[in-house]
């Protein structure tokens, strides 16, 4: 198929019962140049650009190489401009977007101190030959002589004290990942839900929560459902995965090499296992793996059942498989949590009953919980953070947000082993560690309500350097107000950094 042209064939509205990956027929549908709609609504997330009057250019492949990224984001700028134009056509010539630009651009993404895979191979020793084995891997990619290597297991604590495994894939399995993600973000970006927070492109934590607080303070919500998918990552359904994903990808061969990834199996300790469910977290694709199979069995339903089934108000938002549902009325509430436990059962998932729960909270659970002789409203977890149903001076909702103790604890474990192993670095060398250290954790924590626990992790850490520092020697001079200098030059203070939610939240979505 020539280069200069995209081809699209019809997609069939249901979902096909077989599993296989093969055998599935060519279309028919004649090639067509892609040309943009008569007054096409531009959006902010989309802006059109004016190309030239050249008939040729609109559908060129790419741009000389000297403009790769150029040619890189046309070509999926296309790719988006079929997605949104034909939403229930499936995409068929997908594969040769897999270029060296896009290679190229993807190693460029990926983090530079990440851990090395089976291969060994880290991202300085492979960008030593960065040209000649990238273009090796392209050449491997087309020529059908890739091969995805099994991911190399790894545990890493949890807060709760259990352990969570995840799969660090080879180099070039990630280079090749980053690739495929670029081009089915292009699409699946265009479907999404709004509500739909988790690894997405121009979406992160603070603006799930400030999508939750806003939902909680001014909409009618009496009731939250704080639900958990019990191992999601761990079983996912294969086959019920490909056959979400051909809905709209009808390249064969994009589906054969993300199979490929899915039956790479895990190498740990010398032995390869073969995986028949799940995608290994820690894996590039496996995000946008998750958000696809989440889209088709979560959010299409709730979105469905909100709609239909809900007598009242149902704020809903999702970050991966962490979901938080506000709703007005109990009953609704009650219903929602079984008819969901049933859709999961139906797609091998099932909730987490530990971390499941239904409780009341909003604007009116305090004064109802009250009048019933009981406690305050019960709290609940959301991406770090302890979410606590509060009354400001005029009776209205006053929503904390804390970090969670759980965590914090687990951080100041991990800075007292860490400062263990630099006992005997140099003083400055610690104090420039540890700032990056309290930066980083404030970056992420210092919302308003949560100043106290900014001063509390601050005042622990400080107390666990200065530990360190007096049994460094029996003789140790370290006097509390020298401390406290080398705390106030090396330790950022507490200070609240991000605005209020409702602030962020309304430049983000002006209404």
């Amino acid at each position: 198929m020539s280069a200069r042209h995209l081809s699209l064939a019809r997609g069939e509205k249901a979902m096909r019962p077989k599993s296989s990956m093969h055998g599935g027929k060519k279309s028919d549908s004649p090639i067509v140049a892609m040309k943009p709609a008569n007054k096409t609504a531009s959006t902010v997330a989309e802006p059109a650009e004016p190309r030239g009057g050249a008939k040729g250019n609109a559908v060129e492949q790419s741009t000389p190489r000297t403009q790769s990224r150029t040619s890189v984001s046309h070509a999926l700028d296309r790719i988006r401009q079929a997605a949104r134009e034909r939403p229930k056509e499936r995409l068929t010539a997908l594969y040769h977007h897999v270029t060296i630009d896009l290679l190229h651009a993807a190693y460029a993404a990926l983090r530079r101190e990440a851990a090395a895979g089976v291969d060994g191979v880290t991202w300085s020793t492979y960008g030593e030959n960065l040209e000649a084995n990238l273009q090796s891997l392209h050449h491997r990619v087309h020529g059908g002589a890739y091969r995805a290597q099994p991911s190399r297991r790894r545990y890493i604590p949890k807060p709760d004290g259990k352990t969570r495994p995840l799969g660090i894939a080879s180099l070039e399995d990630k280079i090749v990942q980053k690739a495929v993600v670029e081009i089915l973000n292009a699409i699946y970006e265009e479907r999404f839900l709004g509500f739909s927070y988790g690894f997405r492109p121009g979406r992160g934590q603070h603006d799930a929560l400030d999508a939750l607080a806003v939902g909680l303070t001014k909409q009618s919500v009496g009731w939250v459902l704080d639900a958990d998918i019990a191992a999601f990552f761990d079983t996912v359904d294969h086959n019920w995965l490909i056959r979400f994903l051909e809905h709209r990808i009808g390249d064969r061969r994009m589906i054969r090499l993300i199979a490929k990834w899915l039956k790479a199996g895990v190498l740990e300790e010398g032995r390869i296992t073969k995986v028949e469910a799940g995608t290994p977290q820690g894996a590039v694709i496996s995000p946008l793996l998750a958000n696809v199979y989440l889209h088709y069995v979560f959010d299409l339903w709730a979105q469905r059942w909100r709609r239909r089934e809900a007598r009242g108000k149902v704020m809903i938002i999702r970050y991966a498989d962490d979901i938080v549902v506000g709703f007005q009325y109990v009953d609704d509430a009650k219903c929602f949590r079984t008819d969901m436990q049933a859709r999961l059962a139906q797609f091998a998932l099932a909730l987490n009953a530990e971390k499941t729960r239904l409780i009341e909270f909003g604007k009116y659970a305090a004064k109802r919980r009250a009048g019933r002789g009981e406690r305050r409203p019960e709290t609940f977890n959301f991406l770090g953070f302890t979410h606590v149903c509060a009354e400001r001076s005029d009776g209205g909702l006053l929503l904390c947000r804390y970090s969670q103790r759980d965590r914090m604890r687990a951080t100041l474990r991990n800075i007292c082993d860490e400062l263990r192993r630099r006992w005997h670095d140099p003083i400055a060398e610690q104090g420039q560690w540890l700032r990056r250290v309290v930066a980083g954790y404030f970056a992420y924590h210092a919302v308003p309500t949560n100043i106290h626990a900014l001063h509390s992790f601050r005042e622990h850490v400080a107390w666990l350097w200065m530990r360190r520092l007096r049994r460094r020697s029996q003789t140790s001079r370290m006097t509390w107000s020298r401390f406290n200098r080398l705390c106030n030059h090396w330790l950022p203070p507490a200070r609240i950094l991000h605005p209020y939610p409702q602030q962020r939240f309304a430049v983000k979505h002006p209404r």
